[in-house]
């Protein structure tokens, strides 16, 4: 079975339920929800969500409704095996390009980059599938991850304390990106508010900016987020590695190099003089992934479009509407003073 199979028998939705008005926030937001889960809901704080009505602080991040209970499902069920990689971000880092350079490496023998790669025809969230979003964001049935081709390739947003333990405990890999916070934070407002629900109010640039710099803002603390697996690539750097977005534009075939030895996937010498590394770098380039049809429609995330998964942080910038030069540069300076 293949991932993409995997990932559609777990959301299987009639064009009935479909085409059903949406729900009033409260309640689209408990739809779904186990009553152990809306019981525990009641009992822990809460605030403004940014595509939600609320963000609820959960195991010491900040988490959607829908979020917690298949992270729960996950801690519970999740058996990692030492051969499985774990790849990890906090949201608009890097993820949809870490899982391609990723999938890319780990499944180079099979596929050839130059024609009918996979990545061609599917989007990287469906072939490295979110265990979160997908593999167990339905309550009533977990997964048969054994079933993935292997090595087993998963992603989550989840901070490193909230991993299964099972993930922490084996021997699999866990590889996160880092990014600029202020990139990161820009990106994420833009997203958030192109893909929220009409029954959910916007958030001015300014709004956004106050909450993530309290740290309210889906699987945040950014910092917490980011310093948990830092501290851990640190202490076992066989385990997590630690990297960061802007290296790697300056430097892809270096960084590349250095995930391909870390997940035990090293180039050869006859890779190198036939250009592996290069065709692997250019396959999962912005410029070509946002290129490809399948990223240009199609929805492999929840709902979120795949077209929103390509836009750079300037182009973000000049297409938002009501956002002054001003506004932004104050939010840069304010930054600035954080990081200081």
């Amino acid at each position: 079975m293949t991932i993409t199979q995997l990932v559609e028998n777990q959301h299987e939705i009639g064009d009935e339920q479909a085409a059903q008005p949406p729900p009033p926030p409260q309640q689209e937001e408990e739809e779904d929800l186990s009553d152990e889960c809306k019981k525990l809901l009641l009992s822990i704080p809460k605030e403004r969500g940014w595509r939600t009505p609320h963000l609820y602080w959960f195991q010491n991040f900040w988490c959607q409704p829908k979020e917690i209970q298949a992270i729960i499902s996950c801690q519970k069920h999740l058996q990692a095996q030492d051969t499985d990689i774990v790849l990890s971000t906090i949201p608009k880092s890097g993820t949809t390009w870490l899982k391609a350079l990723a999938f890319a490496v780990v499944h180079r023998k099979r596929f050839d980059t130059k024609k009918n790669h996979p990545l061609m025809t599917s989007n990287p969230h469906d072939l490295v599938p979110f265990l979160e979003y997908k593999l167990y964001a339905n309550r009533d049935r977990s997964p048969e991850l054994s079933q993935l081709p292997q090595p087993g390739l998963v992603g989550t947003h989840m901070p490193y304390s909230a991993l299964p333990d099972s993930v922490k405990e084996s021997g699999c890999r866990v590889v996160y990106i880092c990014r600029n916070p202020f990139d990161t934070f820009v990106s994420q407002w833009q997203f958030l508010m192109k893909v929220r629900p009409k029954t959910v109010a916007p958030l001015s640039i300014q709004e956004a900016f106050d909450m993530y710099c309290r740290g309210v803002i889906g699987f945040g603390p950014y910092w917490a987020h980011m310093l948990g697996y830092w501290k851990e690539s640190i202490e076992r750097p066989h385990k997590v590695l630690f990297l960061k977005y802007e290296e790697m534009k300056e430097e892809p075939g270096l960084n590349l190099r250095k995930l391909a030895e870390f997940l035990g996937y090293p180039f050869s010498l006859e890779e190198e003089r036939e250009g592996v590394v290069e065709e692997i770098t250019r396959l999962c380039s912005f410029e070509n992934m946002k290129e490809l049809e399948v990223n240009k429609s199609g929805k492999a995330i929840l709902d979120f479009g795949n077209e929103n998964l390509f836009r750079k942080v300037m182009d973000v910038l000049w297409g938002a509407k009501n956002i002054s030069g001003v506004v932004i540069g104050m939010i840069s300076l304010e930054f600035d003073v954080i990081l200081c």
